[in-house]
C-alpha cells in the first residue's frame, strides 16, 4: 500500500504534467498562425465607426513573386452571402452582401503577389464580427480569422481660460472615464461631462482646476478598447499639446494565462524539491 508520501509525490507529477500540457496547448494557440500558409499583420483590428479600416490578410511567403491562379474569398461569421470575392483574374460580386456593397476596396495591383488585405470604408457598428479570409492559388490553400472590433474615438482638444484648463472631445464608444494628472503622475481631480447622442456616440468636456501657469498635465480618456493620453503642457496663458493611442490587444488575456500557469508549476516544483 502507498504511502502518503508516495501519493503526495504522484499527484505532483501528474499535475505537473497536466499543467505542462496546458502551457503547451496556450502556446500553440498563441503562434498557431507562425506557420500557416495566410496570415495577418493584426487578428483583432479596432475600426473607427465612419472610417475606414484595413483588413489584414496575405500569404506567407518569402518574396515578391506572382502568385498564378490566385483566388480570395473573405466572409463574414452568421451573415448570408459574402464580404468580397475575387477568382479568375476579376472580382466577382455575385453573392456579395447589400451590407457590403460598394464598401469593400482590395488592392488589386498586390494580389498577384498574395496580398488579399481588404478595406472596409466607413465602419458601421453592425460590421463588428469575425471575418475569414480564404485564399486560394496554384500552390495550395490557407485562411485566417479577424475579429474586427468597432469603436468611435477622436482626439481631444485644450483650452486654457481664467486658470481652467479644459479638454474636449466629441467623438468616443463605448462610454469612457476620464483621468487627470500631473506631471509626477498624482491623480487629480477633475470635472467630467459625458453627454450621450442619440446614435450612442458620446461627447466628453472635462475640466481641472486650479493648474499652475507653467507646468504638464496628463489628460487620459479610456474604454475597454482603447485610451487616448494627451499631455498638456501651460507657459503663461498658452497650452500645447500632444495625444497617442493605445489600443487593447487579445494577447493581454493570453500573456496573463501564461504567467498564472507558469507559476503554478513552479510552486509545484518547489513542493516537490
Amino acid at each position: 500500500m502507498a504511502s502518503l508520501g508516495q501519493i503526495i509525490f504522484y499527484t505532483m507529477i501528474i499535475l505537473i504534467v497536466i499543467f505542462a500540457a496546458f502551457i503547451i496547448l496556450i502556446l500553440a494557440l498563441a503562434f498557431s498562425g507562425a506557420g500557416s500558409r495566410v496570415q495577418s499583420t493584426n487578428t483583432s483590428p479596432i475600426g473607427n465607426l465612419s472610417d475606414d479600416v484595413l483588413l489584414s490578410c496575405y500569404l506567407n511567403k518569402n518574396n515578391h513573386q506572382a502568385v498564378n491562379d490566385i483566388s480570395v474569398t473573405w466572409k463574414k461569421a452568421n451573415l448570408a452571402g459574402l464580404v468580397y470575392k475575387y477568382q479568375n483574374g476579376a472580382p466577382d460580386l455575385t453573392d456579395q452582401n447589400s451590407q457590403f456593397k460598394g464598401r469593400t476596396l482590395p488592392f488589386l495591383d498586390k494580389l498577384m503577389t498574395g496580398n488579399a488585405s481588404l478595406l472596409l470604408k466607413g465602419v458601421r457598428n453592425s460590421d463588428r464580427g469575425e471575418y475569414t479570409c480564404s485564399i486560394s492559388y496554384s500552390e495550395g490553400t490557407g485562411e485566417v480569422n479577424i475579429y474586427l472590433r468597432t469603436a468611435a474615438f477622436s482626439a481631444p482638444t485644450f483650452t486654457l481660460l481664467q486658470g481652467i484648463l479644459a479638454t474636449h472631445a466629441s467623438w468616443w464608444f463605448p462610454k469612457p472615464n476620464v483621468t487627470w494628472s500631473d506631471y509626477d503622475g498624482k491623480v487629480l481631480l477633475g470635472n467630467n461631462i459625458l453627454t450621450e447622442s442619440s446614435t450612442g456616440i458620446f461627447s466628453v468636456v472635462s475640466t481641472l482646476q486650479p493648474v499652475n501657469n507653467s507646468g504638464t498635465y496628463t489628460c487620459s480618456i479610456e474604454n475597454n478598447l482603447l485610451i487616448s493620453i494627451s499631455q498638456a503642457t501651460i507657459t503663461g496663458s498658452n497650452v500645447s499639446w500632444s495625444t497617442y493611442f493605445t489600443y487593447s490587444t487579445a494577447s493581454s488575456l493570453l500573456a496573463s494565462t501564461y504567467l498564472i500557469t507558469t507559476t503554478s508549476i513552479a510552486l509545484c516544483i518547489y513542493y516537490l524539491i
